[in-house]
């Protein structure tokens, strides 16, 4: 039975101080009972020779420091996993909202999990379609890669997040393939929308979901990324499962931190998120990955929305340290009505090179990638030259550019929220594309590969 202790000396905020304690370690699972018989959750932050600093998972109000009672469970914050899962809504405590029957565990697993040895890991390799061209095309997503998303407030990030967890697959492989989505300190309005997207797809079948609203305690949101990827962990190295893990919103997550950060009065460091905070980051987004002798991955989409747009913020830029490249939403591609707006030039995905070519996608995958790049890239740069000195000024040649530019937005970029493409239609038509150039322009594909595709008309 668990000691039970009469010393609380104090509550400020979330924040609770317990004296006179013995044998409690951090992070440590606690009830508070209160004077009716209520109870609240708590978790242990410090220890200090005997007192312990704890911070609640609800609300302190009714909190009566007399009569209020303290028991550490001795064990930290652990989630109940099953198969089960798949299909159910849980809050970012790991309990069911969906209405549905309580999930009977086949085991309890630490949500803090343990990180991955760098030797186990196996390297990422193969091509994940997500039915989305300037992803799969441009920069493509790899088995147990890290890909973060960059957005900003306003733009499309949900319907984006929504469109990858219905559409996502791995090829040429029938092993099992899920979904654990969720989402931190969202609006009601948005929690709807995740969950009616997926139930109307039947994605909501092979789909996790962990919602924790914006009304929610700050401590939850520090726990839902976590139970999230546990249960991850768990379907993926365990039940052999591929496990698309997405993230959405790691800028309300970094905000709880820097609030719990404040409230423990810790000394502030960058735009007064906390010192820790890439060291926090990362022990999450190194939970992602493959590892030797398992057929189970873990791939992760970060999804962030960048305050004020500054790539410079501290919470994109640590995410841009610990992954491997990003994906970043354009406000002007958005204000054209491009759908889904990204802008592929600033995106980046570091691993592609490893997914791509004959046996993965196709073998004209790397080489019109290239040429897709460098002709967009051209095509923008005559579009600001027509700006400043007017179309006169442009040869015949920068103006076909230009034109690309405009087309390769229209048609291969913007696709909508309910098109899934599959990797041949994605490169079919940057080839349709690459046919508004002269061949003599297309100096990043060999002569072979042009004899083949470019006069295929």
């Amino acid at each position: 039975m668990a000691k039970e202790y009469r010393t609380i000396q104090e509550v400020t905020g979330p924040l609770m101080l317990v004296s006179g304690v013995e044998n409690v370690t951090y992070n440590e699972l606690g009830e508070i009972e209160l004077a009716n018989g209520e109870t609240r959750r708590c978790k242990v932050l410090e220890i200090d020779e005997d007192r312990a600093l704890v911070q609640l998972f609800e609300a302190s109000t009714g909190i009566n420091l007399e009569h209020s009672k303290v028991r550490f469970l001795g064990h930290a914050m652990e989630l109940g996993v099953s198969e089960d899962m798949l299909g159910r809504v849980f809050d970012g405590m790991g309990r069911t909202i969906d209405g549905g029957p309580e999930i009977i565990p086949e085991k309890r697993m630490d949500i803090n999990g343990l990180p991955m040895n760098p030797a186990a890991r196996a390297y990422p390799s193969e091509f994940i379609e997500t039915g989305i061209s300037a992803i799969d095309g441009l920069n493509t997503l790899v088995r147990g890669q890290k890909l973060p998303i960059f957005s900003a407030s306003g733009l499309p990030h949900a319907q984006l997040a929504a469109q990858i967890a219905r559409q996502a697959k791995v090829r040429g492989t029938d092993e099992p393939f899920a979904v654990v989505f969720a989402a931190m300190g969202i609006t009601f309005e948005e929690a709807n929308f995740f969950q009616e997207s997926f139930r109307q797809s039947g994605a909501i079948d092979r789909t996790v979901l962990f919602v924790n609203l914006a009304n929610d305690p700050a401590v939850e949101r520090i726990s839902t990324p976590r139970m999230a990827l546990t249960a991850a962990e768990y379907l993926a190295f365990e039940k052999d499962m591929h496990v698309l893990v997405i993230l959405t919103d790691i800028t309300n997550y970094a905000d709880a931190l820097r609030e719990i950060s404040a409230a423990r009065k810790e000394v502030p460091g960058r735009r007064g998120y906390p010192g820790y905070m890439y060291t926090d980051l990362a022990t999450m987004y190194e939970r992602a990955g493959r590892q030797r002798g398992k057929k189970g991955s873990i791939t992760m989409i970060p999804i962030l929305t960048m305050p004020e747009d500054d790539k410079t913020h501290p919470i994109p830029d640590l995410t841009g340290y610990i992954t491997e490249g990003q994906i970043i939403l354009s406000r002007d591609l958005y204000r054209k009505g491009i759908t889904p707006p990204i802008d592929v030039l600033p995106s980046l995905s570091r691993l592609k090179d490893k997914g791509i070519g004959a046996g993965k996608t196709r073998e004209d995958h790397s080489a019109t990638l290239n040429q897709l790049f460098a002709a967009y890239a051209r095509g923008k740069d005559a579009k600001e030259l027509m700006v400043i000195l007017g179309e006169a000024a442009l040869t015949d040649t920068d103006l076909l550019y230009a034109k690309f530019a405009d087309e390769f937005e229209k048609r291969y970029v913007s696709q909508g929220y309910q098109t899934d493409r599959s990797i041949e239609e994605t490169l079919d038509i940057g080839w349709d594309l690459l046919r508004m150039l002269p061949r003599s322009e297309l100096k990043r594909i060999n002569d072979k590969m042009l004899d083949k595709y470019y006069e295929k008309k």
